[in-house]
């Protein structure tokens, strides 16, 4: 049986430099660039072929950056099926100014995909022998694909296996509408999901309670940056510290996140180990430089450093069967 297939509509290859200092309408001499196959379920797919997994990534790929992205997932081990397009793959660009200690992240569109192509990556995914355990559909859509692609994914594997959606605003309310095991939003994306601004702890729990309640969901990890992280469950709510640590880069840090997560719950249950190396692959990669993403031995490391307790007054109002 697959265990784990990835799902990256939108991919890119990331290219990442560095400057003395950023300065307009100069020629600033850069560091020799560095490039990195992205987009979130490829990403996702990295991670966890660097945990022992063995992930198989689908993602439309064309012209010479196409190329050049095939060549870089091959050259992390990672299986592809790779869907072949007539448009060029994009490119993002993410500079880092060494006189501030700022990172400029520069994204572009992804040239429009047909209906044909983007039908075909669906197929690609259906045809998969056996439903994989986990299905992981990421990253944000290019022109030409339809706003409910996401929920297309959710409702064709509903039932089959755990489906995983880590996108924003209304792709993800509509994949949520099919249910869905896992959502990893950062706080913001969660307060518009949610229609609230509230950000303490016992409200975020309650509006995520009322979604697994629905049905909408099962499991959400909450990105909270500095503040660490939520993981609310139907019968638990745990908040996870924060590393301490002066970040290289902000790029990659949610996939690490997320592949962090399922490695650990492909090994087990424990929502609370799981969180625990969800944080720590996100601070992983926020200790690499550029576009790299977090390094296993160091998520190994990290691991004893995140601190979890229970949230205060959790009072869930709905307990998960046996």
């Amino acid at each position: 049986m697959t265990e784990i297939v990835t799902l990256t509509i939108n991919p890119a290859v990331d290219v990442s430099t560095s400057v003395k200092a950023l300065k307009p309408f100069i020629k600033m001499r850069c560091a020799a660039a560095h490039h990195d196959p992205g987009g979130g379920g490829i990403n996702v797919a990295r991670v966890l072929k660097r945990f022992g997994g063995a992930p198989i990534a689908i993602y439309p790929a064309g012209g010479a950056t196409g190329q050049r992205l095939r060549d870089l997932v091959a050259r992390e081990g990672v299986q592809s099926i790779v869907i072949p397009v007539d448009c060029e793959t994009r490119e993002d660009l993410t500079v880092f100014d060494e006189s501030s200690a700022a990172q400029y992240r520069f994204v572009f569109p992804g040239q429009p995909l047909t209906e044909q192509d983007w039908q075909a990556c669906l197929d690609a995914l259906l045809r998969i022998a056996l439903p994989p355990a986990f299905v992981i559909a990421s990253g944000s859509l290019p022109p030409g694909v339809p706003d409910d692609f996401f929920a297309r994914v959710a409702g064709a594997f509903k039932g089959r296996s755990k489906v995983i959606v880590d996108t924003a605003g209304p792709l993800l309310r509509q994949a949520m509408a099919h249910g869905v095991y896992l959502i990893k939003p950062n706080l913001h994306e969660f307060q518009e999901l949610a229609r609230t601004s509230a950000a303490d702890d016992a409200t975020l729990v309650a509006m995520g309670r009322g979604m697994i309640a629905r049905g909408e969901t099962e499991l959400i990890a909450l990105s909270m940056g500095e503040d660490g992280a939520l993981l609310i469950s139907r019968d638990l709510a745990l908040r996870a510290s924060a590393i301490p640590c002066t970040p290289q880069s902000v790029s990659g840090a949610g996939d690490s996140f997320l592949g962090a997560m399922i490695w650990s719950l492909m090994a087990d249950r424990d929502l609370e180990r799981a969180l625990r190396y969800a944080v720590a692959g996100g601070s992983a990669a926020l200790r690499s430089p550029g576009t790299e993403l977090c390094r296993s031995d160091e998520v190994h490391r990290l691991v004893g450093e995140v601190v979890i307790t229970a949230v205060a007054g959790d009072q869930p109002s709905l307990r998960a069967g046996p």
